[in-house]
């Protein structure tokens, strides 16, 4: 990194990872490529015979196996207690079974995650962003160390994806993503209507203000908030399956599903439906594909596979969380990509999909008429998405589509392009005196592209909620809420702050917006700005705002600013002082002190930024 050069900052150093013994990428043996090039250096021969039988011993069935059979890796993040990821060890299991009929070897494995809907608004959402890392920090683990030939990861929730590919591109042996699906749609008898996880947390701001009731359509209004909220519970996730709006989870997948590294339609296969255990076997030919082809995770992370994915995610109305997965990815990768990429793609691309948060319909909905692939056709007809990358199939991206229906004439799902629901992307890149270093605010056009309010500040999210638990924030004035010291090192974690946001839109409070350095879930919506950097921990201007401050967000201007003079913030800053840390043993104070900035992907293990 180079200090005295801005622009330099945004251009990781090219990664430098331990480089293990294999054969030659050409290697082959009668004509056919040896796909067991890193495995081969502990079966061949007698090197090493501790490693031979304790293969033996874990299932190696014949000596002619153990000399010439590929060691494929299957890494399903999979636990029990999370709807996103409670199917995936079945599905895993779908997939060893495909890749051992491809005559090689499958070693199945887990790795950990966190339910963002289980630890939201409380203080385990700080584990949840910090999880990515372990993700990669596992899978690069087992496959390097148990010298794995290739990589099938199955993720479920948000963080699963980004870690996942980060994996891929420090191992970079040929690797495919499975997305293990969405959850259907869930439905409330008492509403009258369709409902999902963001359901929850909207009814709960309207029971807090006292909103929450059964809707003025001629049925039963008698039921009372309590019997509204339980049925909203009971309801709103009817099994298996990640959060079925555009949130993180479907950003993340539709991303990288563009980008060429998982089969079609891939992200938008429910979780349980037959169309996703047929991908899980499918999975097994296409990874020998890449093994014989040498394509490697990172020969398909490039500059023109990242445009793919911000295309994609501005055109579907993704989650702001995806900047700072990118931004990881990239990094890992060695792939140039900063906050500015984000605006430029924004500007040119439209916002065409009528997807939940700010829209009716979900994923399960678009998968019915063709899903991910039509959008993508879609797309690259019109010169929006490039068709030409390569992809994990061994085809481009536009072969892989090809065959792929048209979406219908008839559907109310994806906006025509001549006619989208904003002309620009939703995902606005801000600075100013507030966010020097940038920040990233979801507007959808739907609230307007300017917000000017008098702040109020919170130093912790959960400040904030007791606002709000206690009816302190109203209708009237325009409000912006500040909540500082949850960035990435203050949080520490960097949580999301769906309780909050969903609260204010089930009390339709539209005279507020929210401004953090923490992150918003992919559910928010609203009037939201989050990632500032610099984060309050470390001195940034959001540390010394004001109550009262008036503060203006202008997506048209891409600024976020606070009426101060620059030599009043200087003065607040004389007065502030660096706080004390809140955790300093453990995995959390462990992240805090290797963490890096949001908009340089808030890494742990790019240590010059």
């Amino acid at each position: 990194m180079d200090p005295a050069n801005p622009r330099k900052q945004d251009e990781p150093e090219e990664p430098r990872f331990l480089d293990f013994p294999h054969l030659p990428d050409d290697a082959s043996h009668n004509g056919q490529p040896l796909l067991n090039k890193y495995s081969s250096i502990i079966t061949k021969g007698h090197a090493f015979p501790g490693a031979q039988a304790m293969l033996y011993a874990a299932g190696v069935p014949d000596q002619e196996s153990m000399r010439t059979s590929p060691h494929v890796g299957i890494a399903s993040v999979w636990w029990e207690g999370n709807p996103c990821n409670m199917h995936l060890l079945e599905l895993g299991k779908t997939v060893k079974a495909a890749v051992q009929k491809q005559n090689m070897l499958a070693w199945q494995y887990n790795t950990i995650g966190v339910s963002d809907a289980i630890t939201m608004g409380g203080e385990g959402m700080r584990f949840s962003l910090q999880s990515r890392e372990i993700i990669a920090d596992s899978i690069e683990t087992v496959t390097c160390a148990q010298h794995h030939d290739a990589c099938i990861t199955i993720p479920g929730c948000d963080k699963n994806m980004p870690g996942c590919i980060m994996a891929m591109a420090r191992h970079n042996r040929p690797s495919i993503m499975i997305y293990g699906g969405s959850i259907a749609v869930g439905h409330s008898k008492l509403l009258r209507k369709p409902i999902n996880i963001a359901t929850c947390y909207e009814a709960a701001g309207a029971y807090i203000y006292d909103t929450l009731s059964q809707p003025d359509d001629g049925g039963d209004k008698s039921k009372t908030k309590d019997e509204i909220m339980d049925d909203i519970e009971h309801n709103a996730c009817p099994g298996a399956g990640a959060c079925g709006g555009m949130y993180t989870a479907n950003t993340m997948a539709t991303a990288i599903e563009s980008m060429g590294l998982m089969l079609p339609g891939s992200s938008s296969n429910p979780a349980t439906s037959p169309s996703k255990m047929r991908e899980c076997s499918k999975a097994a030919e296409a990874i020998k594909t890449c093994m014989e082809r040498n394509i490697k995770p990172r020969d398909l992370l490039t500059k023109r596979s990242f445009e793919n994915a911000m295309v994609v995610t501005m055109a579907l109305g993704g989650s702001t969380n995806g900047v700072v997965h990118f931004l990881a990815m990239a990094a890992t990768a060695g792939v140039a990509l900063s906050l500015d990429d984000f605006q430029r793609v924004s500007d040119k691309i439209p916002f065409i999909a009528n997807l939940a948060p700010s829209g009716k319909y979900f994923m399960a909905d678009l998968y019915e008429i063709g899903g991910v692939p039509s959008v993508q056709k879609l797309l690259i007809a019109a010169g929006l998405l490039d068709g030409d990358i390569p992809t994990v199939t061994g085809k481009t991206l536009s072969q892989n589509v090809e065959a792929w229906p048209s979406l219908p004439q008839d559907q109310a799902i994806i906006h025509p392009l001549s006619s989208p629901i904003k002309s620009t992307g939703h995902l606005q890149i801000l600075r100013g005196n507030l966010a020097p270093g940038g920040a990233v605010a979801k507007i959808t056009g739907k609230e307007g592209t300017k917000f000017v309010g008098k702040a109020r500040v919170f130093d912790k999210e959960n400040q904030l909620d007791a606002a709000l638990n206690a009816g302190q924030i109203q209708h009237g004035e325009n409000l912006v809420l500040i909540v500082r010291y949850e960035g990435p090192k203050g949080g520490p974690g960097m949580p999301e702050q769906l309780k909050a946001s969903a609260a204010l839109m089930g009390a339709k409070l539209t005279n507020v917006a929210l401004i953090t350095d923490g992150r918003y879930s992919g559910a928010s919506h609203g009037f939201i700005v989050g990632h500032v950097v610099p984060e309050a921990a470390v001195g940034g201007p959001i540390a010394v705002v004001m109550d009262g401050d008036v503060v203006t967000i202008d997506a048209e201007k891409n600024s976020l600013s606070m009426d101060v003079s620059e030599e009043e913030v200087q003065r607040r800053m004389m007065g502030w002082k660096t706080p004390k840390r809140t955790v300093t043993r453990g995995v959390l104070a462990k992240y805090a002190a290797l963490v890096g900035d949001a908009s340089h992907g808030a890494l742990t293990d790019a240590f010059g930024w």
